[in-house]
């Protein structure tokens, strides 16, 4: 599916740099939980705070209770046990709201720690994958459709650098015109690894077989 290339050096590159950017992805995930987690402990008092509290309104609550059922005086016991309890209860709502703030931040810090160092990375390695995709599945369906081998050297005379035409003869360009098959074969060879991908055994004239290809 033109993921990878077919030169064996090339693909063990990929298949590298696909392996440290999922290490990447991974370690910053894990950098990400250790931060929530980290920022979470800063709500202990708060939630230690709220437990308390809510013991003692317990206690307080029982103890209106108990009063409540002295005659005639159980309305007027109850009144400061009832008031203390509530007070208490408008300590555990700060301290629950407090609790909720920290994690919100706690959770929000960790998301950030994991997202700006993996972005940055996925904004470089990303696109390139995705080119590299996109121009592999292009040339190979060329190749499946059976195009000419003559598409793939215009390409390389328009991309490739002059130092690697050279190589393949002292003037590629009339050579084109010219319609030598060895001379396109090759720049055709070129453009095909560029893609990732290898010319066809079939395509390969029978010196590129025996490879004499200079």
């Amino acid at each position: 599916m033109g993921l990878y290339a077919a030169q064996p050096a090339r693909r063990a590159g990929q298949l590298l740099g696909d392996g440290l950017v999922a290490a990447w992805v991974l370690g910053w995930a894990v950098v990400g939980v250790l931060v929530d987690r980290t920022v979470s402990l800063l709500a202990g008092p708060a939630r230690e705070t709220a437990r308390t509290a809510e013991r003692i309104a317990g206690s307080f609550s029982d103890a209106a209770g108990q009063a409540a059922q002295v005659p005639g005086l159980g309305d007027q016991l109850r009144r400061p046990f009832d008031s203390a309890s509530g007070s208490l209860g408008e300590l555990i709502a700060s301290a629950d709201r407090q609790v909720a703030v920290i994690e919100r931040v706690a959770a929000l810090t960790g998301w950030l720690a994991f997202v700006i160092p993996v972005a940055v990375v996925l904004a470089l390695w990303l696109p390139r994958r995705i080119r590299f995709h996109r121009r592999a599945r292009a040339a190979q369906a060329f190749l499946d459709s059976g195009a000419d081998l003559d598409l793939f050297a215009l390409r390389a005379l328009a991309a490739q650098p002059l130092p690697v035409l050279a190589a393949i003869s002292p003037d590629p360009v009339a050579a084109w015109r010219g319609g030598d098959r060895a001379v396109i074969t090759r720049l055709a060879e070129v453009e095909l690894r560029r893609s990732g991908l290898d010319l066809p055994d079939a395509l390969r004239l029978p010196a590129d077989a025996d490879g004499r290809r200079g």
